[in-house]
């Protein structure tokens, strides 16, 4: 793998985080409500004390002079601490960054061996009954919304039949949130990799391979999946905000604790330490797991590897 070219990639992360934070930060202080007021939730206080706790959060300071602080906070680690619980908003994520990342990775196990399942099937038995049947399924799981899948789950394997707990922490608890969270991303990667392996199979190098004789087995495992597996992958990296995006909403349906329920609970109070050390983590993940996808290019396909150390 060339040196340069991944130093420049991370060279890029740079400006995208700042970017990204910065958006965040505005947004954030253009949503009507007082921290402090929401964080004394109707109990009264006396003008003096709700001055003197603005004063203690930095928030009596003009807005730059907060962006400042905020941003140079956030490019050494520093997440600050939280208005609300008045923990340090880093332990607060590390202790719901497990909930939220096995959800996540369980959403991603069951998109890609779903989705690469329907899409090969798709894809190699092509305008037949097996193709038809897989894109229906990848279209049900693209239109459904996830909220709604997750109620249908619970209704169906929680309550009715009792296959699975619907609440707890164990794996078993962990297999209704990623199905609800994985339908979405196994929908598109199934219409990708079905496309990508009929393109593939209609290469000339797929023909010389037959002719050769190799066993079809062979020909899609050896020659065709790896010539077809660089759009799925790029879909993958793309999608990881759709994982993020769909675990908030499974978090709340399945009542798991997580980052989820901790984001939407602190935009609700506007606790502004916890929402934006949550995003800033939250982002930098989505980049450097499409720095990975790109690195992966290189793996798959040496032709893309040599381009690059030219």
């Amino acid at each position: 793998m060339s040196g340069p070219w991944v130093l420049r990639r991370l060279a890029g992360v740079i400006p995208t985080l700042l970017l990204t934070w910065t958006i965040v930060f505005f947004v954030l202080q253009a949503i009507p409500g007082d921290p402090v007021m929401l964080m004394l939730a109707g109990t009264p206080a006396s003008e003096e004390s709700i001055q003197a706790e603005r004063v203690r959060l930095g928030l009596d300071r003009p807005v730059l002079e907060q962006y400042a602080t905020f941003i140079g906070r956030m490019a050494t680690g520093d997440l600050g601490t939280s208005f609300r619980t008045r923990e340090p908003v880093l332990s607060m994520i590390a202790d719901q960054m497990g909930y939220s990342l096995s959800l996540a990775l369980g959403g991603l196990l069951v998109g890609v061996v779903l989705g690469t399942v329907l899409g090969v099937a798709a894809g190699l038995f092509a305008n037949t009954w097996t193709d038809t049947g897989a894109m229906f399924a990848a279209l049900i799981g693209l239109s459904l919304p996830s909220f709604w899948i997750g109620m249908l789950l619970i209704h169906v394997f929680g309550v009715m039949l009792e296959w699975v707990p619907i609440l707890g922490e164990g794996f078993d608890a962990l297999i209704l949130p990623s199905i609800s969270v994985g339908l979405f991303l196994a929908g598109g990667q199934a219409r990708l990799v079905r496309s990508s392996i009929i393109e593939a199979m209609g290469q000339d190098y797929i023909r010389t391979a037959r002719a050769k004789g190799v066993s079809p087995l062979k020909v899609v495992a050896r020659h065709a999946m790896r010539n077809a597996l660089i759009p799925p992958i790029t879909l993958l990296g793309i999608q990881f905000a759709v994982l993020i995006g769909g675990a908030v909403v499974t978090e709340r349906v399945f009542a798991r604790p997580g980052l989820g329920a901790m984001l939407v609970e602190s935009v609700l109070t506007k606790d502004l330490p916890v929402v934006q050390g949550v995003v800033a983590y939250t982002t930098a993940g989505y980049i450097l797991v499409n720095l990975a996808v790109d690195l992966l290019y290189g793996v798959i396909d040496p032709r893309i590897r040599q381009a690059r150390a030219a």
